[in-house]
């Protein structure tokens, strides 16, 4: 089989990129690994459950992203934030604090000292970074705001957005709009007033009553015949101007033109000969193992009330959840009636061996920690797991560069192309915008404008939302 652009990977990104393609009029074909599309984007559901085993949600606050969504007939059928999302919740040490989702929540609540309060009101009269090296996140918010705002609220945050470490992770690869707003207003509260994005940015948050798993499955299905799942590749070479990709047991394809949407790792290898700059900058992307422990109690079991997105840790000593979501909370039809469910998030940079634990251990864990956290009484009346052997990729120090390296592989070898949640964003959003921009580089157009600055703010106030 000979195609013009073939795409290799399933996933949001994958499909994303070969439905913009098709949509361009490209003769596009699509192969996957696995036996079902989506890759990470998995719902499951079960006893009147609903499990997510990767991302949750989508931001509607998005024009591009919208676009999408309606052209794929998904914009009627989605169901928004149950109203029940009250608060941020944050976990220190053994206990919950709700903080008020409005402009002043942090100002107001007793979560942060007075004189971290009044150090976060200061940021605005502080003088910008003048030269000087990049920066981790956390050293960025020290700086801007105070070390106690940073510990006690951004390294959370940054543990939920990404499962990694703000003191590893890249300010200006992970929240570059961060850092160009200090740049260009002289101050981060500046930027954000300026920017006007909206009070409650996390309200936005939506998601589809069979869960995000939708999404996928209907890119999939407006490319019918094009997608063949439970094909592996094992080399991609080039030869007269075509990319052979061989593949296990289904012989080998050929394509003018090729895409990579596949975890970085995997690129890697199949880089390794054609392309080693693309391969070893991909190499270098960490993705530490992520496991998901999904339990479902009777509503009567939890005396908290769950009034919130759910929670975000900060680091502690014997610790096994660095964030959870109140998925019965988030959104109608994730539990039965008369009953609540969470997703709890364990391991990345903070602990990647706790998240290697057997299901059953992890799964008693998790309940344990639970339990006193929320005052949960007796057993969970169903309870999975889900083990992701390499989690999300943490954008640290020196990404920018190396996304810079991924960026010009189509320079080094024409036709060669590569998309995913390593580049320009880990959320839903990000992946669909991203595979817009490689579908306009396949075709040789302008790509379009970003909506990353928009998503950095976005990510922010959903995760702490």
């Amino acid at each position: 089989m000979t195609c013009d652009v073939l795409v290799i990977g399933a996933g949001v990104s994958g499909l994303a990129t070969a439905e913009a393609l098709l949509a361009r009029g490209c003769d596009v074909q699509v192969v996957e690994r696995q036996a079902d599309v989506g890759g990470n984007a998995t719902s499951q559901q079960f006893d009147g459950f609903l499990m997510e085993h990767g991302p949750t949600t989508l931001n509607a606050a998005f024009p591009k992203a919208m676009t999408r969504i309606e052209g794929l007939g998904l914009a009627q059928s989605r169901v928004n934030l149950g109203p029940n999302v009250r608060k941020r919740i944050l976990r220190d040490g053994d206990a919950l604090h709700g903080i008020s989702t409005r402009r002043l929540g942090f100002f107001l609540s007793s979560y942060l000292s007075p004189g971290a309060r009044l150090s976060l009101l200061g940021e605005i009269l502080r003088p910008r970074r003048a030269g000087g090296g990049e920066e981790t996140i956390h050293a960025f918010v020290s700086r801007r705001f105070g070390t106690e705002f940073a510990d006690k609220v951004i390294e959370p945050m940054a543990a939920g957005i990404f499962m990694g470490d703000a003191k590893e992770l890249s300010i200006s690869g992970s929240f570059p709009k961060l850092a160009q707003m200090e740049q260009r207003y002289g101050s981060v509260l500046r930027g954000m007033l300026a920017a006007k994005r909206g009070s409650e940015p996390g309200r936005q948050l939506f998601s589809w009553p069979q869960g995000i798993a939708t999404l996928p499955r209907a890119m999939a299905s407006r490319l019918s015949g094009r997608v063949r799942t439970g094909v592996t590749v094992t080399r991609v070479t080039r030869k007269g101007g075509l990319f052979q990709v061989a593949t296990a047991g289904h012989g080998t394809l050929s394509a003018r033109r090729l895409v990579l949407a596949v975890q970085p790792h995997v690129a890697a290898q199949l880089l390794e000969k054609l392309d080693p700059q693309t391969a070893a900058a991909l190499g270098a992307i960490a993705a530490p193992p992520i496991a998901v422990a999904f339990l479902g109690y009777r509503k009567a079991q939890v005396a908290h009330p769950m009034d919130g997105l759910g929670f975000l840790s900060t680091k502690g000593a014997g610790q096994v959840i660095s964030g959870a979501q109140f998925s019965s909370t988030m959104f109608e039809g994730r539990a039965p009636a008369g009953h609540v469910s969470l997703s709890c998030y364990v391991g990345g940079a903070r602990d990647p061996q706790a998240a290697e634990m057997a299901a059953p251990a992890l799964s008693a864990a998790v309940h344990q920690e639970l339990s006193g956290l929320l005052g949960i009484t007796g057993q969970p009346v169903v309870s999975r797991t889900r083990h992701w052997p390499r989690g999300l990729p943490h954008y640290t120090l020196g990404h920018s560069a190396r996304r810079a390296t991924i960026d010009d592989t189509h320079k080094r070898v024409a036709g060669l192309y590569l998309t995913g949640n390593y580049l320009n964003g880990v959320s839903v959003t990000n992946c669909l915008e991203n595979a817009d921009k490689t579908a306009s580089l396949v075709m040789g157009e302008s790509p379009g404008s970003s909506l990353r600055e928009a998503q950095d703010l976005a990510d922010i106030h959903a995760a702490a939302g």
